[in-house]
């Protein structure tokens, strides 16, 4: 859920702040709203974000306690990806789609994101990776999953084959995003 709601925020803040410089809303440039967060230390910003979280999901522990620090961690560096991904788009394709009279919505959806798209999806893929990453540091505060996993048993108890277990399978499923996110970059890259 948390990947979800990064890209549809970002997606937004896309459409309406026009990047690449088409439209110059409001957002345009998210890199000065996003390169602040990139510093941010996950654990930290779990521990200093619990009276947000409580206020909008009641509590500061497990799986809802971690989704609004997880959320809010991982939408600056991944408006930071979406804003590269769509410089990258060839400013001539943008300038050839304007001259032949679309309007911004058609730049948007038939230019834009079409040729931005593998990039897109390399940026949700780092962007999940960096996610597993966050939400295995989310255990220490009783957020579930493997991290929890890990903390509970391999590190309170003193169980080492725990935390190896533990992270070889957080290895695997960073393997596994990879490769996906890899593929699909490659059946939808136009060059």
């Amino acid at each position: 859920m948390s990947i979800g709601t990064i890209i549809l925020i970002i997606l937004v803040i896309a459409l309406l702040g026009g990047f690449s410089g088409i439209g110059g809303g409001p957002f345009y440039g998210t890199g000065y709203y996003g390169g602040g967060g990139l510093g941010l230390v996950i654990v930290i910003l779990l521990i200093l974000m619990i009276p947000l979280t409580v206020l909008i999901t009641g509590t500061s522990l497990g799986v809802a306690g971690a989704i609004p620090p997880l959320v809010v961690g991982a939408t600056p560096f991944f408006a930071r990806l979406v804003e590269t991904a769509l410089r990258e788009v060839d400013r001539g394709i943008i300038e050839a789609t304007q001259a032949m009279g679309a309007s911004t919505l058609q730049i948007i959806f038939r230019a834009l994101l079409p040729e931005a798209l593998p990039g897109l999806i390399a940026a949700a893929t780092v962007t999940a990776i960096t996610l597993v990453s966050y939400t295995a540091m989310s255990g220490l505060i009783g957020g579930g999953g493997l991290g929890d996993l890990a903390v509970r048993y391999g590190y309170q108890r003193y169980q080492p084959d725990v935390m190896a277990v533990t992270v070889i399978l957080l290895l695997i499923l960073v393997q596994i995003l990879q490769s996906t996110g890899d593929k699909l970059v490659v059946h939808f890259s136009r060059k």
